[in-house]
């Protein structure tokens, strides 16, 4: 009976099994044509160099596009609690917007994120002198920082998420700053609505670095809507209160009873009106968070949320750091993507990032690269619906 048995159950697996392992197969092969990267040209810069954009899109709906010139998300096509796709961040619908009227829209910014207090800083006894752009400050590397160079580009996909690789290499001195640095940045778009964003780094001299992502988000894809209907969480114990000019004091301050508290969800709305110098200096929210559990690498360090779409996103990091703008400086005189324009507090930042004027501040966490290290740091945006 048992050799019965044996016999039709070596039947069944020479019939069923090629059946199961090419339903295996299609099904890889599904998800490989689901999942793709798809170019066009994007436009010419004011110096006649052709720029394309680069659109991945995952298995589930998801589309984002980049483009070579600043590593730019020029678009981000997230769904609501309905399904539907829209695209939930701030920017433009050609090249020239993003070559003279951008406030970093979308932009990797490099090589130091942030400000420099008067665009100086010292190093091994050298006195560095950067680009001032930002009233007397120096601000996300200069006059022509990564939001504004050429990035050579690679492709990867495969049945679980598209990547573009970029890089670029800063010359020694470019924008004031030392050493030749080897950077690379990889853009990866998953099936479970995250897009990865790993930084690396590589110097042949001492020099400081710190790279960060700028897109202005608006959860509800109505880019004429403003944000302060979202719910922030930021899981954040102390902020860092700044001077007239937005440089950290070197002070870290205790969130609890100030207008700055979010680590439970709040809305935006709820305080940025309050009478508090820090928000009257930032004409709202443009400070940094000083992130709790430092040492835990890449975990959960703010959420925003927004009640009218459904939309929830999580960004997760290995940074100590998270600048959150309220987009206090847009004032309406940037024509949006839909027509209109991008009226004030109509996008919202979650940059992580290093303290702003690390350089020139011993107790912050350090922003020195050595030759022979190598910078690597991640973040994640992971998109969800409730």
């Amino acid at each position: 009976m048992s050799s019965i048995f044996g016999y039709m159950k070596k039947i069944y697996f020479l019939l069923f099994f090629p059946i199961v392992i090419s339903c295996e197969i299609i099904k890889k092969k599904e998800n490989m044509s689901l999942v793709k990267i798809e170019k066009e040209f994007f436009g010419k810069t004011s110096d006649g160099i052709d720029i394309s954009r680069y659109t991945l899109k995952n298995s589930s709906g998801m589309e984002v596009s980049i483009i070579n010139y600043g590593g730019i998300i020029t678009s981000w096509k997230a769904k609501d609690r309905d399904g539907n796709y829209k695209d939930i961040v701030l920017g433009f619908n050609d090249l020239s917007g993003y070559e003279s009227n951008s406030p970093y829209f979308g932009a990797l910014i490099g090589r130091y994120g942030n400000r420099i207090k008067e665009g100086k800083f010292n190093l091994d006894g050298v006195e560095y002198t950067l680009a001032v752009n930002n009233g007397k400050n120096h601000l996300h590397g200069g006059l022509k920082g990564f939001d504004r160079v050429i990035w050579n580009i690679e492709e990867d996909v495969n049945e679980s998420s598209a990547s573009l690789i970029l890089r670029y290499t800063s010359r020694d001195m470019e924008e004031g700053y030392p050493g030749n640095l080897d950077v690379k940045v990889t853009y990866t778009l998953t099936n479970n609505d995250e897009l990865k964003v790993r930084y690396e780094a590589e110097t042949d001299m001492r020099t400081v670095v710190n790279l960060t992502q700028h897109s202005y988000f608006n959860l509800s894809a109505d880019l004429s809507r403003d944000i302060l209907d979202h719910q922030i969480t930021i899981n954040a114990d102390s902020f860092l209160p700044v001077d007239t000019t937005l440089i950290p004091t070197g002070e870290l301050r205790d969130v609890e009873g100030t207008p700055f508290d979010f680590r439970e969800s709040k809305r935006v709305g709820d305080d940025i009106n309050e009478s508090d110098r820090q928000l009257t200096f930032g004409n709202g929210y443009d400070h940094c968070w000083v992130l709790n559990n430092q040492d835990e690498g890449v975990r959960l360090v703010a959420s925003a949320y927004d009640p009218l779409s459904g939309r929830l996103l999580d960004v997760f990091s290995d940074q100590p750091g998270i600048q959150f703008y309220s987009g206090n400086f847009l004032d309406g005189t940037l024509k949006s993507k839909d027509g209109g324009s991008y009226a004030f507090r109509s996008g919202f930042c979650l940059e992580t990032q290093h303290y702003p004027n690390s350089p020139n501040q011993e107790s912050f966490p350090s922003v020195i690269l050595n030759p022979g290290e190598k910078y690597d740091t991640e973040t994640i945006f992971r998109f969800s619906t409730r």
